[in-house]
């Protein structure tokens, strides 16, 4: 079976032409190796596929005969990713995301404004 289709089939990629696209661009192996398109690939194969912030590696344990549902992936890929993988990739996107906890380095203006506020009202209460 044909990779592209492959990874197609078992949901790694929306549309075959996104995970060709991948291919081409040498984002993927197989077996160590880099893979175009058109790759045979079998049963026992381990897909290394480089997502933006980790690499995701994969064991083939079967093959599909046609695009498979989500709750069925499993019987047909095997997930070797080290959890250190995803980890990273959380710690880059908390990293990254615009949204920062509020209490995170030094008090803004206003801030400083309402804490003064609020220790008079304790003080003279």
């Amino acid at each position: 079976m044909r990779l592209d289709k492959f990874l197609w089939y078992v949901r790694l990629f929306k549309t075959r032409s996104l995970a060709s696209e991948q291919c081409k661009k040498s984002r993927i192996k197989v077996n160590n190796q880099i893979a175009k398109p058109s790759k045979e690939v079998h049963e026992g194969d381990i897909v290394e596929i480089k997502c933006t912030y980790y690499v995701k590696t994969i064991k083939i344990t079967a093959l599909p005969h046609q695009r498979i549902g989500p709750k069925i992936v499993n019987q047909f890929i095997e997930d070797l990713t080290p959890d250190e993988e995803y980890q990273k990739s959380d710690m880059i996107r908390y990293d990254l995301s615009p949204y920062k906890p509020k209490w995170k380095g030094r008090p803004t203006k206003k801030d400083r404004r309402d804490i003064d506020n609020f220790l008079n009202d304790i003080l003279n209460n």
